[in-house]
């Protein structure tokens, strides 16, 4: 999901500041500034690199190259890039963070939904899940390790 084309993505451009409740059915790129909200259950969001979005977030992918202050939750994927800076829980299958990022928080990696007919349990109603990271970390990468962060498995 990189830098979208306008037809593609309907688009918030870096003048326009929203506050409240947003919600769409087609995928979302935020350059401005949004207080609240966001839920694009089956779409993904983009935070472009001038987005400041301070609201919990629930689409399918997000991807964040601005600055974000809230928990995500995305069906799919999430993407920490270099110029992000992330601060909240994040909930989601697989997750990319890129070295340069700036991430305080937990991640709960959840598996992906059972298929009919398997035999996929989970513990007390809750999903099942891999691992969680805590703490801070101002550049964590896949095969680089920072001081702060701890890692468990649940």
């Amino acid at each position: 999901m990189d830098t979208p084309k306008t037809a593609d993505f309907a688009h918030i451009g870096k003048s326009v500041i929203i506050k409240g409740e947003l919600s769409g059915s087609e995928d979302l790129y935020v350059d401005g500034v949004v207080e609240g909200t966001i839920e694009l259950h089956g779409n993904n969001l983009v935070i472009g690199p001038n987005g400041q979005v301070r609201a919990n977030v629930n689409s399918k992918g997000v991807v964040v190259q601005g600055k974000l202050e809230g928990n995500i939750r995305a069906s799919e994927r999430a993407e920490l890039r270099k110029s992000a800076v992330a601060v909240g829980d994040i909930l989601t299958q697989r997750i990319a963070i890129e070295e340069g990022a700036y991430f305080k928080g937990k991640v709960d990696i959840q598996r992906e939904a059972a298929q009919p007919g398997s035999a996929t349990t989970t513990r007390s109603g809750t999903a099942a899940s891999g691992t969680t990271v805590s703490g801070s970390a101002a550049a964590v990468a896949m095969g680089s390790s920072a001081s702060s962060t701890q890692v468990t498995k649940s």
